[in-house]
Formats: structure tokens, C-alpha cells, sequence
């Protein structure tokens, strides 16, 4: 396993016999932070850090950059200002209907959430009792109710967007539905209900496989996360289809890239874009972006599972454990951190690196990959010639396979190997 190192673009490589990985961060200086929520389940309004979630799972900013977060595990939509007071907005009432914290959010469990043009929220529910699926709004005054209207297809695994026109697009049944709230109009936009994956025109002549998460950009391009297909698809406003980033083989190893040279494997539980034609991927244990020119990187953590974790600090180093939820607002990333009870942000500090011939190296850093009980002490030791071998250091086994990373960079031949400690 190799890790390389280039001034102004890091790109990590790691080999498993056929398989591969290859990631390239971003070079803005992205960096994360916790911005609210001190990482113990629980429900505690307040400021900041001193609060507390319970598997937060969506969040959305309004048209004056208040966030708003659906608190799965405590079946509320929480608020949250720009200094950082947390407030319950929605949930925790005896009845659905109702006003605020009068009204109930527990009676279905969760899936996407959007906010339209006029600050609304928009729920996809399903009922726990009959295993149905709505569409739940919650308005500026705090009122919960079902605004379904005519839609078919939905379910928790739907993703839904809204356009600059304010019609609602959510995926279902292996296609892409546009919905008028005003009219009550229901249109299937995109595919053509049948297992497939094919770009082409409107309904006939394009195919999805389990379409998830949407996201709207600026343009009114729909981005599709086209689950079944590993995919990223875009629809423009003629309905065109087009496969912008992933390709279809599971078999490809998971990188960042151009197009189609960009893979996908999943969970990408939701996508947002900004003002600037950039769609953001939250991918469970990392963030990524792709610009217009379809340019795949990742901003934060790390899309190996076997990195998933906690830490704040520069992308490259920092982890999310099933991050589910991002939205862009005061010129920041937010992210909904799932499995670390927090709400994460993601802060760009832009500096122009100057980088001369003398300066530009490329720098090898050996691991390996230990398979072995859980719970257990493993004593790592190194070696260049396998002849004597040295201690590195011990570590205590909390996966299998577990991947260990020597932080310092070599030259010439080491070899690794792994010890059970009695």
C-alpha cells in the first residue's frame, strides 16, 4: 500500500490485490469544525457545542441562513442561528397536526428533507403503522401537516429538490417525478419506470436502477444519485438524461476524477449545490464535490470505511462517521453528522501556494492491512532485510480488516508485519 504526496493536490492510492482506491482532496484549505452538538446522544437545547442530538440525519438553511435539522432520533426538526442557538422548532407534541412542539413527528420514520423558495420544509415520512409514505410540510409558523396531493412512488429512499419555479422533484420507482404544489399536478419527468440505465430523453428513452438523492443547481439541472447504477445523472430542462460522473461496475475501484473516471459505490444519502454550478456529495464517512466541469475531489474525510471516525481539522485529516445530511450556507459547508450526534461545518480558507521545481516531492508511506479478532492488541513491527525486526508500535484491533498507516515517509525496502499479543 502506497500513500502519495503532491505539493497542491494530495492524491491516496491504496491496493488490495484487484482492488483499488484513489483520492484527491481539494486544495482550498477546507477545514471542519463542530459547530453544535458535544457528540452524546441526547436532547438539550442551548448554544453551540453545549447541546445536544440524537442521530441527526438532514439539514437545510433558509433565505436567512437560519438551519434547520431533522433530530431523527428525538423526532423534531431543530433550529439552529448563525451564533450557533440550538431551538426546537417542530416535534415532540401529543398529535400530528399541530403547531410547533405541540405537533407529533414520531409516528414514521425519515428520509429526505428540502426547504423551498418560501422557507417551507418539505418531510418524506413513512407511516410506522400502515407503511405509507408522505410528503410532510412544516411551515414558517411551526405548522406540521401532510401535503401529499397526488404523489405515487414515494418512499424513505426517495431524495427530493425543489427548482428555481419552486416545483417540487423527487425519485421513485425507478424514475424522477416533477410536482407543482400550487396546481396539484403530479408529471413523471425523467425515466421510464423500468429497471435500466440508458441516457436519453424524458420518459421513453432513459432508465434509472433505484434512483435516491437529488440536488438542484442553479441552471435548473436535476443531479440524480442513480443508486442501482453507482452513478451520477443529470436532467436538464429538456429532460435529457445524461450520465455525468460514475460508471456502473462495482468492480472499478473507488476514486475521485473527471467524469466518468470518478466512481461510486455508496451510501450518498444526499446531495446539495451551491452559487457557483458546484453539486456536494455527502457520502457517510466523507464529503465530496464536483464542479461544472464534472470534476470529482473530496473536501473532507476519508470515502474508505476503514477511516471512518471522529476528528475535526484539515479535510484530508478530519472523519464523520455516516454523515447523512449537508446544505451550503454563509459561504460554509454544513453537515449533519449522523453516527457522531453532531452538526459539522466545513470552512474554506483559500491561499495561493506558490510552489517552485525545488519544492515539488513525492513522498511513500508503507502500511498494511491487519485481519484478525476484534478487541485484540497487535504488536506492529518493522523490518529491512526480514531478518531482525523492530517494534513500530501496538494497537488495539477495533475492525477487521483493520488498515494501519506508518506516518513516516521512507526510502528503499521495509517490510511490515502484525503480532497477536498473548
Amino acid at each position: 500500500m502506497k500513500i502519495k504526496t503532491v505539493i497542491g493536490l494530495v492524491a491516496i492510492v491504496v491496493t488490495f490485490g484487484w482492488h483499488g482506491e484513489a483520492q484527491i482532496y481539494d486544495t482550498n484549505n477546507e477545514v471542519v469544525q463542530t459547530f453544535a452538538g458535544f457528540g452524546i446522544p441526547g436532547y438539550v437545547d442551548g448554544q453551540g457545542q453545549l447541546t445536544a442530538f440524537s442521530s441527526p440525519s438532514q439539514i437545510v438553511s433558509d433565505t436567512a441562513s437560519n438551519l434547520f435539522v431533522w433530530d431523527s432520533g428525538n423526532f423534531r426538526i431543530r433550529k439552529i442561528i448563525a451564533d450557533g442557538t440550538v431551538t426546537t422548532f417542530a416535534g415532540g407534541g401529543a398529535y400530528f397536526d399541530g403547531y410547533g412542539t405541540n405537533a407529533s413527528l414520531s409516528w414514521g420514520s425519515g428520509g429526505a428533507m428540502a426547504i423551498d423558495h418560501a422557507n417551507t420544509l418539505w418531510l418524506v415520512m413513512v407511516n410506522g403503522y400502515n407503511g405509507y409514505s408522505y410528503l410532510v410540510t412544516v411551515g414558517t409558523n411551526g405548522y406540521v401537516s401532510i401535503a401529499n396531493g397526488g404523489l405515487t412512488n414515494l418512499g424513505t429512499a426517495s431524495g427530493i429538490c425543489f427548482d428555481s419555479a419552486n416545483n417540487l422533484y423527487y425519485s421513485g420507482g425507478n424514475r424522477i417525478y416533477r410536482y407543482n404544489p400550487g396546481t396539484g399536478i403530479v408529471q413523471a419527468f425523467a425515466g421510464s419506470g423500468i429497471y435500466g440505465n440508458f441516457d436519453g430523453q424524458g420518459t421513453l428513452f432513459s432508465a434509472f436502477n433505484n434512483p435516491g438523492a437529488l440536488a438542484c443547481d442553479q441552471a435548473d439541472n436535476i443531479y440524480v444519485w442513480d443508486s442501482g447504477n453507482t452513478t451520477i445523472r443529470r436532467v436538464d430542462h429538456s429532460q435529457n438524461v445524461t450520465t455525468v460522473a460514475g460508471n456502473s461496475s462495482y468492480y472499478y475501484p473507488l476514486s475521485d476524477g473527471v467524469g466518468t473516471n470518478a466512481t461510486f459505490n455508496g451510501p450518498l444519502p444526499s446531495m446539495f449545490s451551491d452559487n457557483q454550478g458546484n453539486v456536494y456529495f455527502v457520502c457517510g464517512s466523507c464529503i465530496r464535490k464536483m464542479n461544472a466541469q464534472t470534476n470529482v475531489v473530496t473536501l473532507a474525510g476519508n470515502f474508505s470505511q476503514y477511516q471512518a471516525g471522529f476528528a475535526n481539522g484539515p479535510g484530508y485529516l478530519a472523519r464523520f462517521a455516516n454523515a447523512a445530511g449537508g446544505c451550503f450556507s454563509q459561504g460554509m459547508i454544513l453537515v449533519a453528522d449522523t453516527g457522531n450526534n453532531r452538526i459539522r461545518n466545513i470552512v474554506f480558507n483559500p491561499q495561493p501556494q506558490v510552489v517552485s521545481s525545488a519544492s515539488l516531492q513525492m513522498n511513500t508511506y508503507p502500511g498494511l492491512q491487519i485481519t484478525g479478532t476484534v478487541g485484540r492488541t497487535y504488536q506492529i513491527q518493522a523490518s529491512p532485510d526480514m531478518n531482525t525486526w523492530d517494534t513500530v508500535t501496538t494497537l488495539l484491533l477495533t475492525s477487521s480488516p483493520y488498515l494501519w498507516i506508518d506516518q513516516n515517509a521512507v526510502s528503499g525496502n521495509k517490510f511490515y508485519r502484525a503480532v497477536m499479543l498473548p
